[in-house]
């Protein structure tokens, strides 16, 4: 029994109007998401409407929507905000005390983050300064920041996960097709009992406004996300998808939106796994348990101020 947990960033529920929305323009088979949502369990999933605002003023920002999904916690109103871009010390010292790496790998399980790390990441003293989020989590739980020899040996993927920045950057790699990417994805999280991968190229989309590579991105996760789906017994293991604010939904604007996000579910329990979801923060909790570790509560709703 595992969980492979496909992050992606900026991915909204947003209107039903392709002129705005390449989720509402797409011929995709799971990222067609506007309008009503499909019927539970039609297509083989589960998709719920999440809300990302966790209950904070504000446009939802990545740090703080990481931070809730990989903590159970309420992050934005813990820090008194919602927080854009790198790890601060605050959001540091939730994921210390109770990241879902360091939970599992208390539990005696296996956790395993997917995505490469370029030798020019180790290299820039601005990204050692300024780690993201997942960065963080990962230190702080005591795992090793996978590299580029992991991907040349087929245990990692790159956050593009075709490698066609790192060809252009002039890496010595060889170029995934959407759908060989994805088998890989399927096989690291076989011998694991969680396993995350981080996509964010919608979200720099969605911030660039740009609608035709918007309809290319989502093709090509489409492609990604089905190979993982039959790469996988979903008899045995359950494969979520989630975001942690919406962006790309609504390319008439720059900015986050304050919609729900969508959290896709298929496989073994998605029906008691989806009923456990509100909020970006009841994600971790969901996992851990499903996976069968206790004691991760959740801060979704904010207490009311005295």
């Amino acid at each position: 029994m595992s969980v492979l947990f496909l992050f992606i960033d900026g991915l909204g529920l947003g209107p039903d109007d392709p002129t705005v929305n390449p989720l509402a323009a797409s011929r995709t088979r799971w990222f067609r998401l506007a309008g009503s949502l499909p019927p539970p369990g039609l297509d083989g999933r589960m998709v719920v409407a999440t809300d990302a605002t966790l209950g904070v003023p504000g446009l939802p920002q990545s740090a703080t929507g990481q931070t809730a999904i990989l903590t159970g916690k309420n992050a934005p109103f813990l820090a008194g905000r919602h927080i854009n871009g790198y790890c601060t010390r605050r959001l540091a010292e939730l994921l210390e005390s109770h990241s879902i790496f360091a939970r599992l790998i208390a539990a005696g399980l296996r956790p395993a983050f997917a995505n490469a790390y370029t030798p020019r990441f180790f290299q820039d003293a601005r990204r050692l300064r300024f780690p993201s989020v997942t960065t963080v989590a990962q230190r702080k739980a005591g795992m090793p920041l996978r590299t580029l020899e992991h991907l040349r040996r087929g245990e990692a993927l790159y956050q593009d996960f075709t490698n066609a920045i790192l060809v252009g950057q002039g890496y010595d790699l060889p170029l995934l097709s959407p759908a060989e990417a994805g088998a890989r994805l399927a096989a690291l999280a076989a011998r694991h009992d969680f396993t995350m991968f981080e996509y964010f190229q919608t979200d720099l989309c969605g911030h660039a406004q740009d609608f035709p590579r918007a309809l290319r991105l989502l093709e090509d996760l489409d492609a990604f996300l089905t190979a993982a789906l039959d790469g996988t017994d979903r008899s045995r293991d359950l494969v979520v998808v989630g975001s942690d604010h919406g962006n790309l939904e609504d390319l008439s604007r720059k900015t986050h939106t304050a919609h729900p996000v969508p959290t896709m579910i298929w496989g073994v329990g998605a029906e008691a796994f989806a009923r456990r979801i509100r909020t970006i923060a009841d994600l971790a909790p969901a996992v851990l348990a499903h996976l069968r570790v206790g004691g991760v509560g959740t801060l979704a709703n904010p207490p009311e101020k005295d």
